[in-house]
């Protein structure tokens, strides 16, 4: 008796979670078109232009999902926030996923509320300095004043790593990027601090580049990637298997300008990805060609960094961990299987 009641409650939690509501999904659909948090500007990852179009290597990652979900990588409401407001703004609502340079910790999943989907930036913490002023190590920056974006993972690494090596430390802490750079350039501080990615990309935005160099010591782990609310799997798995996707294709060759040759491929791991079999893309309430949406609309994986942020780029970043696994990097992807 024991045996069938078990059975027959978990067929009816079977039953519940099958027929439990989409919302988030059928909420973009519905609107037509996906909301998405991105940096108030930051080069190489999500900056409009003089037009207001917007792009860069987290912004391909917004387009890439509106394309797996209406062939059309334009229909999206990108949402420009700062770091204190990011958070607050998914968990309300505001947007329905964000995809803003923010790293994967422990607090930001079980303290607010959200979920990481995947990693699609490996990054670290590091300094910038005036390169006249013959710094070579992080280690020689005893009694620097560093200046900090507020609502960051990066104020208590830095007070952290001072303190560790008994370094005396002025910080300045101020509310954006922009106001950042602009305390450095008029001398407020001496030291800037961020992701090293970030590092690259506001050191663009300085009247002369050349003269501010990237120190190479990296002080944390800073792992990228999107985030969305807790409660909805669906959404969830879709934006996760979006990241996924664009990695996959990368190290199974697929890309904007092989995508015709993959559509006739008999490779089983090809013919999976393009949605030539299996209903993979209907598991994850889009289509199954998804895949072959997201290629073409922003490229796989390497495309989207090499264009962005790569060393070919304005930011000149070398792919350095975030190479693929089969390449020397820690970049991996699960099986579409």
């Amino acid at each position: 008796m024991k045996t069938i009641l078990a059975l027959l409650a978990g067929a009816t939690l079977a039953l519940g979670a099958t027929a439990a509501p989409a919302q988030t999904l059928k909420s973009v659909k519905d609107r037509g078109e996906v909301a998405c948090g991105v940096s108030k500007g930051l080069p190489g990852f999500s900056a409009p232009d003089a037009t207001g179009k917007w792009s860069g290597f987290d912004v391909d990652v917004c387009r890439a999902l509106a394309a797996a979900i209406f062939n059309d990588p334009a229909k999206v409401k990108f949402v420009p926030l700062s770091a204190d407001e990011r958070f607050g703004a998914l968990s309300k609502g505001d947007i329905d996923v964000l995809s803003r340079n923010s790293t994967w910790t422990l607090e930001r999943e079980a303290k607010l509320g959200l979920l990481f989907t995947a990693i699609n930036y490996y990054d670290g913490q590091g300094f910038l300095v005036r390169d006249d002023r013959k710094v070579t190590s992080a280690l020689e920056l005893d009694k620097s004043k560093v200046c900090v974006q507020a609502g960051t993972t990066a104020e208590s690494n830095t007070k952290d790593f001072f303190a560790a090596n008994n370094m005396a430390l002025e910080l300045v802490t101020l509310p954006t990027s922009v106001e950042l750079v602009k305390a450095y350039d008029e001398g407020k501080c001496d030291t800037l601090t961020t992701d090293v990615s970030q590092l690259y990309a506001l050191r663009l935005t300085m009247a002369k580049p050349g003269d501010h160099i990237v120190l190479p010591d990296v002080i944390s782990k800073e792992p990228l990637g999107p985030v969305v609310r807790q409660g909805d799997d669906q959404w969830f798995n879709l934006v996760k298997w979006t990241v996924f996707a664009m990695i996959n294709a990368e190290e199974l060759g697929v890309a904007t300008t092989t995508i015709d040759q993959a559509l006739k491929s008999q490779k089983p791991e090809v013919k999976r990805l393009v949605g030539a079999d299996g209903n993979f893309g209907e598991q994850l309430g889009v289509s199954n060609d998804f895949v072959v949406r997201i290629v073409k609309a922003v490229g796989n994986y390497g495309e989207s960094f090499e264009r962005n942020v790569g060393a070919a780029s304005k930011l000149g970043i070398p792919r350095g961990i975030n190479q693929l696994w089969s390449m020397g990097g820690i970049q991996y992807a699960p099986p579409i299987r």
